[in-house]
Protein backbone atom coordinates (compact mmCIF):
# COMPACT_ATOMS: atom_id res chain seq x y z
CA UNK A 1 0.00 0.00 0.00
CA UNK A 2 1.36 3.47 -0.96
CA UNK A 3 1.52 6.35 1.33
CA UNK A 4 -1.11 8.33 -0.55
CA UNK A 5 -3.52 5.03 -0.05
CA UNK A 6 -2.27 4.84 3.90
CA UNK A 7 -3.07 8.12 4.60
CA UNK A 8 -6.64 8.35 3.07
CA UNK A 9 -7.75 5.07 4.17
CA UNK A 10 -7.00 6.47 7.70
CA UNK A 11 -8.58 9.80 6.94
CA UNK A 12 -11.68 7.75 6.11
CA UNK A 13 -11.68 5.76 8.94
CA UNK A 14 -11.82 8.37 11.10
CA UNK A 15 -13.93 10.39 9.06
CA UNK A 16 -16.68 7.28 9.11
CA UNK A 17 -16.41 6.96 12.97
CA UNK A 18 -17.25 10.35 13.72
CA UNK A 19 -20.34 10.27 11.39
CA UNK A 20 -21.34 6.46 13.10
CA UNK A 21 -20.99 8.64 16.40
CA UNK A 22 -23.33 11.59 15.23
CA UNK A 23 -26.09 9.10 13.77
CA UNK A 24 -25.92 7.46 17.31
CA UNK A 25 -25.91 10.68 19.43
CA UNK A 26 -28.73 12.38 16.86
CA UNK A 27 -31.12 9.12 17.44
CA UNK A 28 -32.49 10.06 20.46
CA UNK A 29 -33.13 13.36 19.63
CA UNK A 30 -35.28 12.22 16.46
CA UNK A 31 -38.21 10.25 18.20
CA UNK A 32 -40.69 12.62 16.31
CA UNK A 33 -41.68 13.14 12.54
CA UNK A 34 -41.05 16.86 13.03
CA UNK A 35 -37.52 16.24 14.51
CA UNK A 36 -36.12 13.98 11.62
CA UNK A 37 -37.50 15.59 8.72
CA UNK A 38 -37.11 19.06 9.98
CA UNK A 39 -35.32 19.07 13.28
CA UNK A 40 -37.73 20.35 15.05
CA UNK A 41 -38.16 23.80 13.31
CA UNK A 42 -35.11 24.68 15.92
CA UNK A 43 -32.04 24.77 14.23
CA UNK A 44 -29.52 27.61 14.48
CA UNK A 45 -27.58 29.70 11.93
CA UNK A 46 -24.40 27.94 11.55
CA UNK A 47 -25.76 24.80 11.17
CA UNK A 48 -28.37 25.66 8.96
CA UNK A 49 -26.12 28.01 6.58
CA UNK A 50 -23.84 25.07 6.58
CA UNK A 51 -26.62 22.74 5.78
CA UNK A 52 -27.67 24.63 2.69
CA UNK A 53 -23.97 25.49 1.55
CA UNK A 54 -22.94 21.40 2.17
CA UNK A 55 -26.27 20.18 0.04
CA UNK A 56 -25.52 22.93 -2.89
CA UNK A 57 -22.28 21.44 -3.76
CA UNK A 58 -21.31 18.03 -4.52
CA UNK A 59 -18.56 15.94 -5.72
CA UNK A 60 -19.90 16.89 -9.24
CA UNK A 61 -19.06 20.32 -9.03
CA UNK A 62 -15.81 20.11 -8.29
CA UNK A 63 -15.24 16.85 -10.60
CA UNK A 64 -17.71 17.73 -12.98
CA UNK A 65 -18.69 21.15 -13.54
CA UNK A 66 -15.51 22.62 -12.14
CA UNK A 67 -13.11 20.42 -14.49
CA UNK A 68 -15.05 20.62 -17.57
CA UNK A 69 -15.59 24.14 -17.30
CA UNK A 70 -12.34 25.36 -16.35
CA UNK A 71 -10.82 23.38 -19.06
CA UNK A 72 -12.99 24.45 -21.46
CA UNK A 73 -13.76 28.07 -20.55
CA UNK A 74 -10.93 29.26 -17.98
CA UNK A 75 -11.00 32.18 -15.91
CA UNK A 76 -14.35 32.69 -16.76
CA UNK A 77 -15.75 29.82 -15.04
CA UNK A 78 -15.22 31.73 -12.02
CA UNK A 79 -18.53 33.41 -12.72
CA UNK A 80 -20.76 30.52 -12.25
CA UNK A 81 -19.29 30.01 -8.34
CA UNK A 82 -20.01 34.24 -7.68
CA UNK A 83 -23.69 33.66 -9.50
CA UNK A 84 -24.53 30.51 -7.27
CA UNK A 85 -22.87 32.51 -3.81
CA UNK A 86 -24.94 35.78 -4.63
CA UNK A 87 -28.21 34.73 -6.78
CA UNK A 88 -28.45 30.60 -5.73
CA UNK A 89 -27.57 31.57 -1.99
CA UNK A 90 -27.57 35.77 -1.05
CA UNK A 91 -30.84 36.24 -2.99
CA UNK A 92 -32.61 32.79 -2.31
CA UNK A 93 -31.93 33.84 1.37
CA UNK A 94 -33.11 37.38 1.36
CA UNK A 95 -36.44 36.53 -0.50
CA UNK A 96 -37.41 32.96 0.42
CA UNK A 97 -36.09 32.02 3.66
CA UNK A 98 -38.14 34.08 6.37
CA UNK A 99 -41.64 34.03 4.64
CA UNK A 100 -40.79 29.84 3.88
CA UNK A 101 -40.18 29.41 7.61
CA UNK A 102 -43.52 31.35 8.69
CA UNK A 103 -45.47 29.89 5.90
CA UNK A 104 -44.84 26.25 6.72
CA UNK A 105 -45.00 26.95 10.21
CA UNK A 106 -48.63 28.53 9.91
CA UNK A 107 -49.61 25.11 7.44
CA UNK A 108 -47.54 22.24 9.82
CA UNK A 109 -45.56 21.60 6.09
CA UNK A 110 -42.75 19.23 6.80
CA UNK A 111 -42.34 18.82 2.73
CA UNK A 112 -42.92 20.17 -0.28
CA UNK A 113 -45.63 17.93 -1.64
CA UNK A 114 -47.38 18.52 2.05
CA UNK A 115 -46.52 23.12 1.27
CA UNK A 116 -48.42 22.13 -1.81
CA UNK A 117 -51.32 20.31 -0.61
CA UNK A 118 -52.16 22.79 2.77
CA UNK A 119 -51.12 25.70 0.38
CA UNK A 120 -53.57 24.67 -2.39
CA UNK A 121 -55.87 22.25 -0.57
CA UNK A 122 -54.73 19.74 -3.43
CA UNK A 123 -54.26 16.59 -2.60
CA UNK A 124 -53.46 15.73 -6.65
CA UNK A 125 -50.60 18.29 -6.26
CA UNK A 126 -49.26 16.70 -3.35
CA UNK A 127 -49.26 13.05 -5.20
CA UNK A 128 -48.10 14.50 -8.57
CA UNK A 129 -45.45 16.12 -6.68
CA UNK A 130 -44.26 13.62 -4.51
CA UNK A 131 -43.78 10.94 -7.75
CA UNK A 132 -41.58 13.91 -9.49
CA UNK A 133 -39.31 14.16 -6.62
CA UNK A 134 -39.07 10.41 -6.53
CA UNK A 135 -38.70 10.20 -10.17
CA UNK A 136 -36.11 12.54 -10.53
CA UNK A 137 -34.29 12.59 -7.18
CA UNK A 138 -32.93 9.46 -6.52
CA UNK A 139 -31.14 8.40 -10.24
CA UNK A 140 -29.80 12.07 -9.10
CA UNK A 141 -28.26 10.47 -5.96
CA UNK A 142 -27.34 7.12 -7.99
CA UNK A 143 -25.05 9.67 -10.68
CA UNK A 144 -23.31 10.96 -7.62
CA UNK A 145 -22.39 7.65 -6.12
CA UNK A 146 -21.05 6.50 -9.65
CA UNK A 147 -18.76 9.57 -9.53
CA UNK A 148 -17.73 9.72 -6.01
CA UNK A 149 -16.98 5.98 -6.74
CA UNK A 150 -14.70 6.16 -9.60
CA UNK A 151 -12.88 9.46 -7.72
CA UNK A 152 -11.84 7.11 -4.75
CA UNK A 153 -11.12 4.51 -7.83
CA UNK A 154 -8.32 6.61 -9.35
CA UNK A 155 -6.51 6.74 -5.72
CA UNK A 156 -6.97 3.07 -5.03
CA UNK A 157 -7.18 1.81 -8.76
CA UNK A 158 -6.75 -2.15 -7.05
CA UNK A 159 -10.07 -1.80 -5.91
CA UNK A 160 -13.55 -1.71 -8.12
CA UNK A 161 -15.62 1.24 -7.60
CA UNK A 162 -18.43 -0.61 -6.28
CA UNK A 163 -16.56 -1.45 -3.09
CA UNK A 164 -16.10 2.44 -2.63
CA UNK A 165 -19.66 2.86 -3.68
CA UNK A 166 -21.17 0.47 -1.17
CA UNK A 167 -18.54 2.34 1.54
CA UNK A 168 -20.40 5.28 0.34
CA UNK A 169 -24.03 3.96 0.72
CA UNK A 170 -23.73 2.16 4.18
CA UNK A 171 -21.76 5.09 5.65
CA UNK A 172 -24.77 7.57 4.37
CA UNK A 173 -27.26 5.08 5.48
CA UNK A 174 -26.18 4.43 9.24
CA UNK A 175 -26.18 8.53 10.81
CA UNK A 176 -29.10 9.22 7.63
CA UNK A 177 -31.38 6.20 8.87
CA UNK A 178 -30.30 6.97 12.61
CA UNK A 179 -30.46 10.70 13.30
CA UNK A 180 -32.73 11.61 10.33
CA UNK A 181 -32.48 15.70 9.39
CA UNK A 182 -30.99 16.48 12.93
CA UNK A 183 -28.06 14.15 12.38
CA UNK A 184 -27.82 15.62 8.69
CA UNK A 185 -27.14 18.89 10.44
CA UNK A 186 -24.53 18.04 12.37
CA UNK A 187 -22.90 16.41 10.02
CA UNK A 188 -23.16 19.05 7.48
CA UNK A 189 -21.66 21.65 9.93
CA UNK A 190 -18.37 19.02 9.81
CA UNK A 191 -18.24 18.61 6.15
CA UNK A 192 -18.53 21.84 5.74
CA UNK A 193 -15.45 22.91 7.49
CA UNK A 194 -13.41 20.08 6.16
CA UNK A 195 -14.42 21.56 2.80
CA UNK A 196 -13.51 25.05 3.32
CA UNK A 197 -10.13 23.63 4.75
CA UNK A 198 -9.05 21.39 1.50
CA UNK A 199 -10.66 23.83 -0.61
CA UNK A 200 -8.26 26.73 0.78
CA UNK A 201 -5.37 24.00 0.92
CA UNK A 202 -5.86 23.04 -2.60
CA UNK A 203 -5.88 26.82 -3.91
CA UNK A 204 -2.66 27.29 -2.13
CA UNK A 205 -1.41 24.32 -3.65
CA UNK A 206 -2.58 24.45 -6.99
CA UNK A 207 -1.38 28.08 -7.49
CA UNK A 208 2.11 27.15 -5.92
CA UNK A 209 2.67 24.62 -8.49
CA UNK A 210 5.50 25.95 -10.65
CA UNK A 211 3.37 25.70 -14.26
CA UNK A 212 0.89 28.07 -12.72
CA UNK A 213 3.20 30.72 -11.18
CA UNK A 214 1.02 31.67 -8.15
CA UNK A 215 -1.82 34.81 -8.44
CA UNK A 216 1.22 36.94 -10.22
CA UNK A 217 2.15 34.29 -12.86
CA UNK A 218 -1.68 32.84 -13.29
CA UNK A 219 -3.09 35.59 -15.55
CA UNK A 220 0.19 35.70 -17.76
CA UNK A 221 0.67 32.10 -18.25
CA UNK A 222 -2.56 31.12 -18.94
CA UNK A 223 -2.81 34.20 -21.89
CA UNK A 224 0.45 32.67 -23.39
CA UNK A 225 -1.10 28.99 -23.40
CA UNK A 226 -0.75 27.51 -26.43
CA UNK A 227 -2.59 24.09 -27.51
CA UNK A 228 -1.34 21.10 -28.45
CA UNK A 229 -1.43 20.34 -32.03
CA UNK A 230 -3.12 16.87 -31.15
CA UNK A 231 -5.79 18.73 -28.97
CA UNK A 232 -9.46 17.86 -29.67
CA UNK A 233 -11.16 20.72 -28.00
CA UNK A 234 -8.06 23.59 -28.92
CA UNK A 235 -8.92 26.83 -26.99
CA UNK A 236 -6.62 29.91 -27.09
CA UNK A 237 -4.72 32.12 -24.28
CA UNK A 238 -7.21 35.10 -25.17
CA UNK A 239 -10.44 32.42 -24.47
CA UNK A 240 -8.94 31.22 -21.13
CA UNK A 241 -8.24 34.66 -20.16
CA UNK A 242 -11.68 36.52 -20.70
CA UNK A 243 -13.67 37.96 -18.42
CA UNK A 244 -16.70 36.95 -19.68
CA UNK A 245 -15.78 33.52 -20.96
CA UNK A 246 -15.02 35.02 -24.50
CA UNK A 247 -16.79 32.34 -26.98
CA UNK A 248 -18.41 30.85 -24.18
CA UNK A 249 -20.15 33.78 -23.02
CA UNK A 250 -23.99 32.69 -23.62
CA UNK A 251 -23.02 28.65 -22.06
CA UNK A 252 -21.77 30.49 -19.44
CA UNK A 253 -25.08 32.99 -18.72
CA UNK A 254 -27.13 29.49 -19.31
CA UNK A 255 -25.26 27.47 -16.64
CA UNK A 256 -25.08 30.25 -13.80
CA UNK A 257 -29.12 30.59 -14.22
CA UNK A 258 -29.53 26.95 -14.17
CA UNK A 259 -27.30 26.08 -11.10
CA UNK A 260 -28.00 29.39 -9.17
CA UNK A 261 -31.94 29.90 -10.07
CA UNK A 262 -32.33 25.95 -9.71
CA UNK A 263 -31.75 26.14 -6.02
CA UNK A 264 -34.72 28.43 -5.52
CA UNK A 265 -37.41 25.17 -6.42
CA UNK A 266 -35.55 21.79 -5.34
CA UNK A 267 -36.79 20.38 -2.02
CA UNK A 268 -33.72 19.34 -0.86
CA UNK A 269 -32.50 23.23 -0.58
CA UNK A 270 -36.16 24.51 0.86
CA UNK A 271 -36.54 22.52 3.19
CA UNK A 272 -33.43 23.75 5.15
CA UNK A 273 -35.51 27.07 5.43
CA UNK A 274 -38.40 24.91 7.16
CA UNK A 275 -36.34 23.58 9.88
CA UNK A 276 -34.24 27.57 10.80
CA UNK A 277 -35.44 28.52 14.14
CA UNK A 278 -35.94 32.30 13.59
CA UNK A 279 -35.69 35.22 12.17
CA UNK A 280 -32.65 36.43 14.07
CA UNK A 281 -30.94 32.78 12.45
CA UNK A 282 -32.22 33.47 9.40
CA UNK A 283 -30.31 36.91 9.44
CA UNK A 284 -26.89 35.31 10.14
CA UNK A 285 -27.35 32.55 8.16
CA UNK A 286 -27.79 34.46 5.15
CA UNK A 287 -23.89 35.69 5.76
CA UNK A 288 -22.74 32.65 6.56
CA UNK A 289 -24.06 30.29 3.71
CA UNK A 290 -23.10 33.02 0.98
CA UNK A 291 -19.41 33.56 2.42
CA UNK A 292 -19.10 29.72 2.43
CA UNK A 293 -20.67 29.48 -1.01
CA UNK A 294 -17.92 32.23 -2.44
CA UNK A 295 -15.66 30.07 -0.78
CA UNK A 296 -16.64 27.04 -1.87
CA UNK A 297 -17.81 27.93 -5.53
CA UNK A 298 -15.55 30.00 -6.44
CA UNK A 299 -12.47 28.00 -5.22
CA UNK A 300 -13.62 24.79 -7.10
CA UNK A 301 -13.97 27.06 -10.41
CA UNK A 302 -10.42 28.54 -10.01
CA UNK A 303 -9.04 25.43 -9.29
CA UNK A 304 -10.62 24.06 -12.99
CA UNK A 305 -9.17 27.24 -14.89
CA UNK A 306 -5.62 26.45 -14.22
CA UNK A 307 -6.20 22.66 -15.32
CA UNK A 308 -4.68 23.15 -18.83
CA UNK A 309 -1.43 24.41 -16.94
CA UNK A 310 -1.28 21.90 -14.86
CA UNK A 311 -1.57 19.13 -16.81
CA UNK A 312 0.67 20.42 -19.84
CA UNK A 313 -2.64 20.86 -21.85
CA UNK A 314 -2.73 16.86 -22.71
CA UNK A 315 -5.92 15.92 -21.79
CA UNK A 316 -6.25 12.81 -19.14
CA UNK A 317 -7.40 9.42 -20.62
CA UNK A 318 -10.52 9.26 -18.79
CA UNK A 319 -11.97 12.58 -20.57
CA UNK A 320 -12.86 15.50 -19.13
CA UNK A 321 -14.43 13.88 -15.63
CA UNK A 322 -10.81 13.25 -14.69
CA UNK A 323 -9.08 16.56 -15.34
CA UNK A 324 -9.51 17.18 -11.41
CA UNK A 325 -8.23 13.59 -10.43
CA UNK A 326 -5.12 13.81 -12.57
CA UNK A 327 -4.47 17.79 -11.16
CA UNK A 328 -4.83 16.46 -7.68
CA UNK A 329 -2.58 13.81 -8.38
CA UNK A 330 -0.25 16.16 -9.97
CA UNK A 331 0.19 18.56 -7.41
CA UNK A 332 -0.14 16.86 -4.48
CA UNK A 333 1.24 13.16 -5.41
CA UNK A 334 4.50 13.81 -3.88
CA UNK A 335 5.79 14.96 -0.40
CA UNK A 336 4.48 13.99 2.82
CA UNK A 337 2.31 17.34 3.41
CA UNK A 338 1.30 16.68 -0.33
CA UNK A 339 0.01 12.84 0.76
CA UNK A 340 -1.57 14.38 3.48
CA UNK A 341 -3.48 17.51 1.92
CA UNK A 342 -4.44 14.72 -0.87
CA UNK A 343 -6.16 12.41 2.06
CA UNK A 344 -7.81 15.69 3.05
CA UNK A 345 -9.00 16.72 -0.29
CA UNK A 346 -10.51 13.18 -0.72
CA UNK A 347 -12.73 13.94 2.20
CA UNK A 348 -13.59 16.77 1.06
CA UNK A 349 -15.00 15.62 -1.74
CA UNK A 350 -16.49 12.68 -0.02
CA UNK A 351 -18.07 14.96 2.32
CA UNK A 352 -19.28 17.31 -0.37
CA UNK A 353 -21.22 14.45 -1.97
CA UNK A 354 -22.36 12.65 0.91
CA UNK A 355 -24.19 16.10 2.39
CA UNK A 356 -25.89 16.23 -0.88
CA UNK A 357 -26.66 12.90 -0.95
CA UNK A 358 -28.41 12.28 2.57
CA UNK A 359 -30.26 15.65 1.64
CA UNK A 360 -31.93 13.89 -1.51
CA UNK A 361 -32.17 10.44 -0.28
CA UNK A 362 -34.03 12.37 3.25
CA UNK A 363 -36.51 13.94 0.52
CA UNK A 364 -36.96 11.40 -1.20
CA UNK A 365 -37.89 9.31 1.36
CA UNK A 366 -40.38 11.75 2.99
CA UNK A 367 -41.97 12.04 -0.16
CA UNK A 368 -43.11 8.74 -0.83
CA UNK A 369 -43.41 7.93 3.36
CA UNK A 370 -45.38 10.91 4.39
CA UNK A 371 -46.83 12.72 1.06
CA UNK A 372 -47.58 9.83 -1.02
CA UNK A 373 -48.60 6.76 0.68
CA UNK A 374 -51.04 8.75 3.15
CA UNK A 375 -52.61 10.17 -0.06
CA UNK A 376 -53.27 7.18 -1.16
CA UNK A 377 -54.35 5.17 1.82
CA UNK A 378 -57.96 5.68 2.99
CA UNK A 379 -57.35 5.26 6.57
CA UNK A 380 -55.08 8.02 8.26
CA UNK A 381 -51.45 6.59 8.97
CA UNK A 382 -50.40 6.96 13.05
CA UNK A 383 -47.65 9.40 13.07
CA UNK A 384 -44.90 6.42 14.63
CA UNK A 385 -46.04 4.45 11.91
CA UNK A 386 -44.70 6.98 9.65
CA UNK A 387 -41.57 7.47 11.27
CA UNK A 388 -40.49 3.72 11.09
CA UNK A 389 -41.81 4.10 7.42
CA UNK A 390 -39.91 6.88 6.72
CA UNK A 391 -36.66 5.16 8.22
CA UNK A 392 -36.83 2.27 6.50
CA UNK A 393 -37.65 4.45 3.23
CA UNK A 394 -34.60 5.87 3.78
CA UNK A 395 -32.65 2.40 3.66
CA UNK A 396 -34.06 1.34 0.86
CA UNK A 397 -33.55 4.51 -1.79
CA UNK A 398 -30.03 4.31 -0.11
CA UNK A 399 -29.75 1.03 -1.49
CA UNK A 400 -31.83 1.82 -4.87
CA UNK A 401 -29.74 4.62 -5.74
CA UNK A 402 -26.36 1.99 -4.78
CA UNK A 403 -28.05 -0.69 -7.18
CA UNK A 404 -28.74 1.68 -9.86
CA UNK A 405 -25.01 2.94 -9.74
CA UNK A 406 -23.50 -0.42 -9.71
CA UNK A 407 -25.85 -1.67 -12.58
CA UNK A 408 -25.43 1.83 -14.77
CA UNK A 409 -28.58 1.57 -16.27
CA UNK A 410 -28.48 3.98 -18.97
CA UNK A 411 -32.26 5.43 -18.63
CA UNK A 412 -31.59 5.92 -14.77
CA UNK A 413 -28.27 8.02 -15.13
CA UNK A 414 -29.36 9.49 -18.30
CA UNK A 415 -31.97 11.53 -15.99
CA UNK A 416 -29.16 12.89 -13.68
CA UNK A 417 -28.98 15.32 -16.72
CA UNK A 418 -32.35 16.20 -16.64
CA UNK A 419 -33.60 16.37 -12.43
CA UNK A 420 -32.15 19.61 -11.60
CA UNK A 421 -33.90 21.57 -14.09
CA UNK A 422 -37.08 19.41 -14.60
CA UNK A 423 -37.58 19.66 -10.34
CA UNK A 424 -36.96 23.21 -10.15
CA UNK A 425 -39.00 23.82 -13.49
CA UNK A 426 -41.68 21.93 -11.93
CA UNK A 427 -41.76 23.34 -8.66
CA UNK A 428 -40.47 27.36 -8.83
CA UNK A 429 -43.43 28.97 -9.82
CA UNK A 430 -46.41 27.36 -7.51
CA UNK A 431 -43.95 27.50 -4.57
CA UNK A 432 -42.76 31.14 -4.58
CA UNK A 433 -46.02 32.78 -5.90
CA UNK A 434 -47.71 30.64 -2.91
CA UNK A 435 -45.38 32.39 -0.76
CA UNK A 436 -45.73 36.06 -2.10
CA UNK A 437 -49.48 36.18 -3.77
CA UNK A 438 -52.89 35.13 -1.81
CA UNK A 439 -54.34 35.67 -5.42
CA UNK A 440 -52.47 32.14 -6.69
CA UNK A 441 -55.44 29.59 -7.44
CA UNK A 442 -55.17 25.76 -7.30
CA UNK A 443 -55.34 25.62 -11.15
CA UNK A 444 -52.94 28.38 -11.85
CA UNK A 445 -49.95 26.57 -9.38
CA UNK A 446 -51.04 23.01 -11.06
CA UNK A 447 -50.47 24.24 -14.24
CA UNK A 448 -47.17 25.54 -13.01
CA UNK A 449 -46.00 22.11 -12.43
CA UNK A 450 -47.31 20.49 -15.54
CA UNK A 451 -45.53 23.59 -17.60
CA UNK A 452 -41.86 22.03 -15.73
CA UNK A 453 -42.71 18.96 -17.15
CA UNK A 454 -44.02 19.25 -20.78
CA UNK A 455 -41.28 21.82 -21.34
CA UNK A 456 -38.55 19.43 -20.28
CA UNK A 457 -39.93 16.13 -21.29
CA UNK A 458 -41.78 17.83 -24.84
CA UNK A 459 -38.16 19.19 -25.76
CA UNK A 460 -36.16 15.83 -24.39
CA UNK A 461 -39.08 13.76 -27.11
CA UNK A 462 -38.30 16.28 -29.74
CA UNK A 463 -34.74 16.44 -30.15
CA UNK A 464 -34.72 12.64 -29.43
CA UNK A 465 -36.79 11.86 -32.10
CA UNK A 466 -35.39 14.41 -34.23
CA UNK A 467 -31.53 14.23 -33.66
CA UNK A 468 -30.85 11.62 -30.76
CA UNK A 469 -30.84 11.34 -26.57
CA UNK A 470 -27.60 12.33 -26.49
CA UNK A 471 -28.46 15.72 -28.56
CA UNK A 472 -31.09 16.13 -25.85
CA UNK A 473 -28.41 15.36 -23.14
CA UNK A 474 -26.46 18.38 -23.96
CA UNK A 475 -29.04 20.69 -23.91
CA UNK A 476 -30.70 20.06 -20.71
CA UNK A 477 -29.07 23.30 -19.29
CA UNK A 478 -31.23 25.03 -22.03
CA UNK A 479 -34.66 22.84 -21.14
CA UNK A 480 -33.92 23.92 -17.30
CA UNK A 481 -34.02 27.15 -17.42
CA UNK A 482 -36.74 27.56 -19.76
CA UNK A 483 -38.92 25.47 -17.39
CA UNK A 484 -38.35 27.29 -14.13
CA UNK A 485 -38.96 30.82 -16.50
CA UNK A 486 -42.35 29.65 -18.07
CA UNK A 487 -43.59 27.91 -14.62
CA UNK A 488 -42.94 31.28 -13.16
CA UNK A 489 -44.98 33.31 -15.95
CA UNK A 490 -47.59 30.30 -16.54
CA UNK A 491 -48.25 30.22 -12.44
CA UNK A 492 -49.64 34.08 -11.99
CA UNK A 493 -51.38 34.27 -15.62
CA UNK A 494 -53.36 31.05 -15.26
CA UNK A 495 -54.17 32.21 -11.71
CA UNK A 496 -55.24 35.73 -13.42
CA UNK A 497 -57.43 33.73 -15.89
CA UNK A 498 -59.30 31.27 -13.02
CA UNK A 499 -61.32 31.96 -10.05
CA UNK A 500 -60.57 29.81 -6.09
CA UNK A 501 -63.80 29.22 -4.53
CA UNK A 502 -64.94 30.83 -1.66
CA UNK A 503 -63.44 28.18 0.73
CA UNK A 504 -59.99 28.43 -0.59
CA UNK A 505 -60.08 32.38 -1.28
CA UNK A 506 -60.97 32.32 3.02
CA UNK A 507 -57.96 29.57 3.41
CA UNK A 508 -55.63 31.75 1.68
CA UNK A 509 -56.45 34.90 3.64
CA UNK A 510 -56.30 33.11 6.77
CA UNK A 511 -52.77 31.69 5.76
CA UNK A 512 -51.15 35.07 4.90
CA UNK A 513 -51.89 36.45 8.74
CA UNK A 514 -48.58 34.13 9.34
CA UNK A 515 -46.75 37.38 8.05
CA UNK A 516 -48.36 39.59 10.54
CA UNK A 517 -46.80 37.47 13.43
CA UNK A 518 -43.11 38.36 14.61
Amino acid sequence: MTKPQLYTLVALAVYAIVMALIGCFSFGKSKTLDHFLIGGRNIGAWITAFSYGTTYFSAVVFVGYAGQHGWNIGLGAVWIGIGNAVLGCLLSWLLLANKTRKMTGKLNARTMPDYFEKRYHSKGMKILSAVIIFVFLVPYSAAVYKGLGSLFSSVFPGVETWVWMLIIAALTAVYLVAGGYIATAYTDLIQGIIMIVGVVCLVVAVLSHESVGGFSGLLQNLSDFEALPDDPNPVTGSQLTHLFGGSAFKFLCINIMLTSFGTWGLPQMIGKFYAIKDTAAIKRGTVISTIFCLIIGCGAYLIGSTSRLILGGKLPEGGIDSVIPAVLMEVLGGGTLGIILLAVIMILLLSASMSTLEAVVLTSASAVAVDLIPALRKKETRPEHQMLLTRVLCLIFVACSFIFATQNIPIIVSLMSFSWGLVSGCFIGPYIWGLFSKKITKIGALSGILSGLITVGGATLWITLTDSFSAAAAKSPEMGVAAMAISLVVVPLVSALTKNSREDAERAEEIFTCYQKN
